[in-house]
């Protein structure tokens, strides 16, 4: 993304960072799931609220900053947009972010099953409608000169920047143990993440922030205890 995880949290800490979107802020790519990044893209790290997707131009900037959209999509889609449009669809972004946040907290700590599925048409609704096709290319890895097939999308309107989204829910709902989907213990702070570390002990979005203040507030309380002479 451009910028450490270190530097988004030190830069929040001093201020630097301003409520207003139009400043678009470095997203806090941390949760190690794209679409947990998707619900992380409202958030209180470091006690203010940030809403990185607050307005059509802060979905643009987010996408981008997430690699979900290639940039030239991204700007095409800018320079066709109607006024309002993305705004509208910044919105809806908004809409799916609130209701998947609701199902991510009342399943993470426990394996999905079937019986779960039952809760997720309005995902299934908006990937019936998405526009993936394939194509066979040129290989473009550097392992050779053969061919490859390639996914590819047709960006029909801006509300087809809802696909990708959903692609990524997709992934987490399938590809992820939800047994180990987990919330920063911070207490005011609202992160999500994916924990694969060994043993899964993950406790925290970051150790440079919610981690530390763990720690000083442990040594605080271990001080307080310590009987006087």
């Amino acid at each position: 993304m451009g910028v450490t995880c270190q530097e988004i949290f030190r830069r929040l800490l001093s201020n630097e960072f301003e409520i207003s979107m139009s400043q678009q802020s470095p997203a806090i790519l941390i949760a190690d799931s794209l679409g947990l990044d998707f619900l992380n893209s409202v958030a209180t790290p470091v006690d203010v609220p940030l809403d990185w997707i607050d307005d059509g131009q802060g979905l643009l900037a987010w996408l981008d900053q997430a690699g979900l959209v290639p940039r030239t999509t991204l700007d095409g889609i800018r320079d066709r947009a109607m006024p309002g449009e993305l705004d509208k669809v910044a919105a809806q972004v908004r809409e799916l972010r609130d209701w998947f946040r609701s199902f991510v907290q009342q399943h993470k700590g426990t394996p999905l099953t079937a019986a779960d599925l039952s809760e997720l048409d309005p995902l299934n609704q908006l990937l019936e409608r998405d526009e993936m096709y394939a194509q066979v290319v040129a290989r473009q890895d550097g392992e050779g000169s053969g061919l490859a097939v390639e996914s590819l999308r047709r960006w029909r309107s801006p509300e087809s920047l809802l696909q990708p989204i959903g692609a990524a829910l997709a992934i987490l709902l399938t590809q992820e143990d939800f047994s180990y989907v987990k919330a920063c213990e911070g207490p005011a702070c609202t992160l999500l993440f994916a924990d694969h570390t060994r043993g899964h002990t993950r406790r925290w979005c970051s150790m440079d922030i919610c981690g530390n203040r763990a720690k000083q507030a442990a040594h605080r309380s271990r001080r307080k205890e310590r009987p006087t002479r």
